[in-house]
């Protein structure tokens, strides 16, 4: 496999940590994959790489789950997994075009912005998006996927500010983002952007994601609903803030 001549192997043994660590907060939260690996990874690979070799790993484990999805999902996942679809190859393109130093200040700032938006005071009333906020919500999923692998910018909002139960608001993200990842990597075949060694990257670095995944999803049946809204928050926070340390 051809890999970055810079990518030595101090920086393969952080995208293994990265994997593992990221893997099993998506285990525990249904998200956080791409908000914590994206930003990493992004600095030893090119940001296009980066976020195709993403969602790779993001689609493998998707589909490990699609039996999860179809019994627990809120029917809202499937809107938007439509709308998201739409904006994705706009997405991919626009970062193709973006020079890489700015790329992975906007992952950056893409991840704090995330996190700013989850911890926002809750309404007094429950939040009820309309077809609107669904629709819109899979548009900016699509554009983020394509962008930053992030997806969730807009999707974990969505779910967790909702008064909806913690297993069918993962459910719903786990669904979402395996279609974003399907749809950016359909995206990058038919731009030519994606190439084997990312597959092989990606392929590479699935064991160590699954069971990351694996030992997050032990964890999740075992806290209560405030304290894992609360890990939502941290997640999201120590996302951003890693990611603006190592530009």
């Amino acid at each position: 496999m051809e890999l970055p001549a810079d990518f030595t192997t101090a920086q393969i043994g952080v995208a293994v940590a990265a994997t593992l660590g990221a893997s099993f907060v998506r285990g525990l939260t249904g998200f956080g994959f791409g908000f914590l690996l994206t930003p990493i990874i992004a600095l030893a690979l090119a940001p296009v790489e980066a976020v195709l070799v993403v969602n790779i790993l993001a689609f493998m484990l998707a589909l490990s789950e699609v039996r999860y999805v179809l019994r627990e999902a809120d029917r809202s996942a499937y809107w938007i997994m439509a709308a998201l679809v739409l904006t994705t190859l706009p997405g991919l393109m626009l970062l193709a075009a973006t020079p890489p130093a700015l790329a992975r200040v906007l992952i950056a700032l893409a991840a704090l912005a995330a996190f700013l938006i989850v911890i926002l005071p809750r309404r007094s009333t429950a939040f009820r998006p309309g077809r609107v906020t669904t629709g819109a919500t899979g548009l900016v999923a699509g554009l983020m996927t394509g962008f930053a692998a992030m997806p969730g910018i807009s999707v974990v909002p969505y779910y967790v500010r909702q008064d909806m139960a913690r297993v069918t608001a993962k459910a719903s993200m786990i669904g979402v983002f395996g279609v974003s990842a399907l749809a950016s990597l359909t995206s990058g075949a038919v731009t030519g952007l994606l190439q084997w060694h990312m597959v092989v990257f990606g392929l590479l670095l699935f064991p160590v994601m699954a069971l990351g995944n694996w030992l997050g999803s032990l964890v999740f049946g075992k806290v209560s609903d405030p304290v894992w809204r609360g890990f939502v928050g941290v997640v999201l926070g120590a996302a951003a803030l890693a990611a603006l340390l190592k530009l």
